[in-house]
């Protein structure tokens, strides 16, 4: 899969194409039915696929502390598209020069000029253009100008309500995983790099690898019993903390704390995935330093009592 940022790297071999464009928020399900009919099109019109989507996603730009929390970050939804069978994504940044074209400009700029689009998927709840003007009924009035076909995304459904990302976001909250993982195709999981923290998770006999979100804000919050692959580790056991560290002192983005159950790897600079199999609690700040303490030491009990339990 070619990963294009920018329209200035488009060139013209990337033109002729089906396309659909979306911010793809973890891929879920109803991302892959649209990608699988995607495909059928673009095979019988003999171009490739193209996913249009944007970094920083447009609601991040405009009201950062207001957008929902991401499914996956922008480079864990890369390999989920390839496995898709997405031939290329052009990542558009969205900045104030984006935000400023009006639906028209974007059409001719990015459809028309910039991907030479034979056939666009185009969602029936997608919104573009500098008043917000474009959208399925505008890219459809334009398709005989431009000399392009158009159609809705198809939507998909489980258990009576449509798949969405929002959807998954309400399961996530509620610490929903075996909805979550249903809707999504997969389980839910968080990765990154291990990076050097406070050190403050040994005087607490409970050491912590500790990972950078890359986020304001996390779809979860709270203590979970969890599995741990990389560095040298697979499903490992484990018990994490997403959230702000109230009790540390908080901090504006949030961060993801494991501690492994069993052995103490060194897993500094190794990037690794944590599934989320059940909430223990709830983030909570206590009293006093010992007080902390005596909480890890009940969360990484009832870990490991529910994991032996549950797998």
């Amino acid at each position: 899969m070619e990963l294009i940022r920018g329209r200035h790297n488009l060139r013209p071999h990337h033109r002729g194409c089906a396309v659909t464009i979306g911010a793809f928020d973890g891929v879920h399900l109803g991302h892959q039915s649209v990608l699988t009919h995607l495909r059928q099109q673009a095979k019988s019109l003999e171009v490739p696929t193209t996913v249009v989507t944007f970094e920083p996603l447009p609601r991040e730009y405009l009201r950062p502390l207001e957008a929902p929390p991401r499914i996956t970050t922008l480079r864990d939804k890369w390999p989920l598209l390839a496995e898709c069978g997405v031939d290329r994504v052009l990542c558009l940044p969205f900045n104030e020069s984006l935000r400023q074209l009006s639906a028209r400009e974007f059409v001719e700029e990015v459809f028309v000029s910039g991907l030479g689009v034979r056939y666009l998927a185009f969602g029936d709840d997608f919104r573009f253009g500098n008043r917000r003007e474009g959208d399925l009924d505008y890219v459809r009035a334009l398709a005989d100008e431009f000399g392009y076909a158009v159609a809705p995304t198809p939507t998909l459904e489980l258990g009576g309500d449509r798949v969405s990302s929002t959807r998954i976001r309400a399961a996530l909250a509620e610490a929903d995983f075996e909805l979550a993982a249903q809707l999504l195709g997969r389980p839910f999981e968080l990765a990154g790099r291990v990076l050097h923290g406070q050190k403050l998770g040994r005087q607490l006999d409970a050491p912590t690898a500790n990972i950078a979100l890359h986020r304001i804000r996390s779809p979860l919050q709270g203590v979970y019993a969890v599995r741990v692959c990389g560095g040298g580790l697979e499903e490992a056991p484990g018990v994490a903390n997403v959230g702000v560290k109230p009790t540390i002192g908080e901090s504006l983005e949030a961060t993801l704390e494991v501690h492994v159950l069993e052995g103490s790897p060194d897993l500094y600079g190794e990037r690794l995935t944590v599934r989320f199999r059940h909430k223990l609690r709830d983030e909570q700040k206590f009293p006093s330093l010992d007080a902390l303490k005596a909480g890890i030491a009940a969360d990484k009990a009832n870990a490991r009592t529910w994991l032996a339990n549950h797998g």
